[in-house]
This record gives C-alpha cells, structure tokens and sequence, in this order.
C-alpha cells in the first residue's frame, strides 16, 4: 500500500465513529461586526452565519454512493437511525449549505447586514424560518462575546414582521467549538451549527452531544419534534420583537454552561416547571406587557415601520469588568440620530418608575403577578453576570411559535389569563394570528432584518456617537 492510500484509509477510520460532516461544502452567509475594545479604536471583525445542523439534511451515502438515505425525513427518524442514538450519529453526514438565500432564505443584502426570511419556496422544498451563530473568521469555532460592562448595539427592521412570528437576537451560553472536543463522536461542531442549547431546554434539538435525540422521540408532523433530552444553558434575550411588540429578558441557569437534561430536569410541566436547570419564565421587559402600550409599534413613538437601532448596556457593579452584573439598561436611536429612552413604567412596590432590568424589578414583578421567582433562585443578575464572564455565542433567528402562537409576546397570556390583569395582555394580536397556517397565507414575505451589530465601551447618551458603522459619517445624539 501507498503511502496516500494508508492516509486516506487512517482518515476514514479516524471518522468511522463520528458524526461526520456532508458531501455538500457548507459556505455561510457573511456576515461582520464592529468591536470597539475598550476605547473608541474600532475594528471590523469578520465571520459568518451558520445555520443549526436541525435545519440541515443528514443522510448515509448508498454504496454505489449514488443515492442519499435521509436518517431523519421531515422530522421523523427513518429506518436508517433504527438504532441507538450514537449508532445513529456514527452512520449519519451532516451536509453543508452552498446556498443560504436560495435553501433557508438568508441573505448577506449588504456589508454587516443579513435578512432573514420566514418562508423560502425552492426547488429544494419549503423551508420555514431559521437560527443562526456567528462564527470566528476560521469558520470552526463560534465567536465569544463578553457582556459584562460593555455596550452592544445593532439596527434592525421589522417592518414586516406580523403578529405570530418574532425575529430574535440573543446570547447563550452554548460550547465555542459546538460540544466537538467534549464530545468526539461529534466531528461536525460549531461549522455546522452543532451545540445548540438555551434556558428553554429545548428537547426538539436532533443531535445532542454527537448522539442522535431518538429516544422518546415524537415527530410533530410539521418537520420536526422531540425527545427525551433537552440542552439547557443560560440566555440572553437582548432582542424579541415583531412589529407590535418587544422584550428584553434575561433567564438564570444552574450549571452555567451547557448541560443535558432529561425527565423532570428540563421542566417542561406546569408541574415541575420550576424544579429544572433553567429559569423558563425570565425576567423581562416588555413595554406593552407592563403599561406603555403607546410606545412601540407602527405609528407610534418607536415607529416599526422604520428600521431603528437598539442600544443596551449591561452595568456592572463599580463600572469595571470585574463588577457584577446589576442592571441590563435599554435605548434606541431613530436613523435621524434622535435617542429615544426606554419607555419607563410604574411598578407597584418600587419607588420610582422603571425601565431597565434588575433584581429589584423583577421581584416586584414577581410579587404582583404572583409568579414563582425562579429568576432570583437560579442565582439573578450576578449568575447572569457570571455566564456572560465565560463567553456568549451570538444567535439571530426568526420563527413563529407552534404551541402558544406568539401570545407570550404580542397578545393574552396565559391565555385563560383576563386582560384588564397586571401582566396579561403583552401585544394587540389576536390568538390566530400566530397560527402557522394563517401566517403562511397572510404573511408570506414576513422577514427581519439586522445590522450593524457594535460592541464597545459603555457611553454616556448625551455624549456617545450614532452607531450606524465604521464605514458612514458619525453623528450625536439629539436629546
């Protein structure tokens, strides 16, 4: 034997017992960022989106290595993975994307821009939303970002996203390299959008810690479904939005890095909702939800019918790096330059009005709503704090919501909940509105659009300068 055939045959074997990645070259949408540091030296960081690896197909090669085998076809696991989950993962290639715009509908439309579109019709099938991570220019690692007294921003347009459907941008504490050196029967990793994990536990996560999640597994019949094992880490909710409603949310986890769970664990019941890793309900801000019901939406005060930049800043104690985390603060800028704080709102058992989150807040909101404080008792604003010490990873997504149509954040929730209660009544939508079905006929073109997405040192608003890109002309802020 030669001495190329030996290597060829050293690598096959090397990922014979890996999930290894597809035929397909995986090509993410580009995308940039401007980082700031610690002064106002700003330079432009170059990566890309990659998509989840659920949105992705996986398959086994037939062996004239003509035809492809799906292991899971339209969210059901097919004979292929009959098998145990890490027998699964040994067989299965996860494919890349060449595409992005014609597969899942996202679209790099300029420098540090990316629309992303709820529905894409091709000749590859429909595709309906997606999740993206920004990578490190290397495309192997995700990038981490570091939270703590520091001020992030970005624009974005949801002029036309409906009622029922969110465009989101957020931070969670998932591995840098997508669980690929923990988990070695997982040699795709973060390239291919491996390693997901959030404060929702979510159990539709298809790959798990290189294994596939067919235990227990139930399809929905809609592409996708769950089973017996959810992935738990802490979470950022920076943005949550369509254009009638938005919150901020900040949700506490123990352990602060990924964790697996099963069973009661992932508190997935009204009954052990609160015995789990995660801190399901958050504290959050939400303008309509607590009584600024004239600040954000179309027409009005925060117009959504114009794109607008969301500034937040994360205080710490003392103002330094090594502070605690004690307050998540919020503001936006219309592209006219002129500041716009965050609405405040009268909280009954605080002194003054409030627009920002802290712990304070969010036990008084606790208090009157009567809802168990899972935020305080998975550690508050310093274990949030603590999580975003270790690194975040940046995720940007848009989707509706199969099991509570979006209610949570547009409309009546809980939805037996009377809405003249404090709490209740979070947007104008009504229930149906966020029925798939009715988004898909009455809202095909739904997207979101982000860019400019900054992150530097904190500024004084009377002072800081408009972030609209290291490229454009700078511009203060009007009070």
């Amino acid at each position: 034997m030669d001495l190329s055939s030996l290597l060829f045959l050293l690598q096959l074997l090397s990922h014979s017992n890996t999930q290894q990645p597809g035929k397909t070259p995986e090509n993410p949408a580009s995308f940039i960022i401007t980082d700031c540091g610690n002064g106002s030296k700003c330079k432009e960081v170059s990566g890309g989106l990659t998509i989840d690896a659920n949105w992705r197909a996986t398959y086994v090669m037939s062996q004239d290595q003509q035809q492809k085998n799906y292991c899971n076809d339209g969210g059901a696991w097919t004979s292929v993975c009959s098998g145990s989950g890490e027998e699964c993962a040994k067989t299965c290639m996860i494919n890349g994307t060449e595409n992005y715009a014609e597969t899942y509908g996202v679209s790099s439309t300029a420098k540090g821009s990316i629309t992303m579109r709820f529905l894409t019709r091709s000749a590859k099938g429909q595709n309906i939303g997606s999740r993206l991570y920004f990578l490190e220019s290397s495309g192997d690692k995700y990038h981490m970002f570091k939270l703590k007294n520091r001020q992030f921003e970005f624009d974005v347009d949801v002029s036309k996203l409906p009622c029922g459907v969110k465009g989101a941008l957020y931070f969670t504490s998932m591995e840098q390299d997508g669980g690929k050196s923990k988990h070695p029967s997982n040699a795709a990793g973060a390239k291919y959008g491996t390693g997901y994990c959030d404060a929702k536990c979510p159990k539709d996560i298809k790959w798990v810690e290189g294994q596939a999640n067919i235990k227990g597994w139930k399809a929905d019949g809609e592409g996708s479904g769950k089973g017996d094992m959810g992935v738990c880490c802490p979470e950022m909710d920076v943005w949550e939005a369509n254009s009638f409603a938005q919150a901020f949310t900040s949700h506490t986890c123990n352990p602060l890095t990924s964790k697996v769970c099963t069973g009661d664990q992932c508190g997935d019941t009204s009954a052990n909702r609160y015995n789990g890793f995660c801190d399901k309900d958050g504290c959050d801000f939400a303008s309509y939800r607590f009584g600024a019901q004239d600040f954000y939406g179309q027409g009005k005060k925060l117009d959504t019918s114009k794109k607008f930049t969301v500034i937040t800043q994360f205080i710490t104690q003392g103002n330094t790096n090594k502070g605690e985390l004690i307050e998540v603060r919020r503001m936006y800028l219309r592209q006219d330059g002129t500041l716009i704080q965050n609405e405040p709102v009268k909280v009954q058992g605080l002194d003054k009005k409030a627009d920002s989150l802290t712990d304070k807040f969010c036990q008084a909101n606790k208090d009157i709503t009567k809802d168990q404080n899972s935020f305080k008792e998975h550690g508050g604003m310093k274990a949030m704090g603590q999580a975003m010490k270790n690194g975040m990873v940046l995720v940007m997504s848009i989707m509706d919501d199969k099991e509570d149509k979006m209610q949570w954040l547009d409309g009546i929730y809980p939805p037996n909940g009377s809405a003249d209660k404090y709490g209740v009544k979070r947007g104008p939508c009504d229930p149906n509105s966020g029925d798939r079905q009715n988004i898909l006929t009455g809202n095909p073109a739904a997207e979101v659009v982000f860019s400019n997405v900054k992150i530097g040192p904190i500024k004084n608003p009377t002072t800081a300068n408009k972030p609209t890109g290291i490229k454009q002309k700078r511009s203060t802020y009007h009070i």
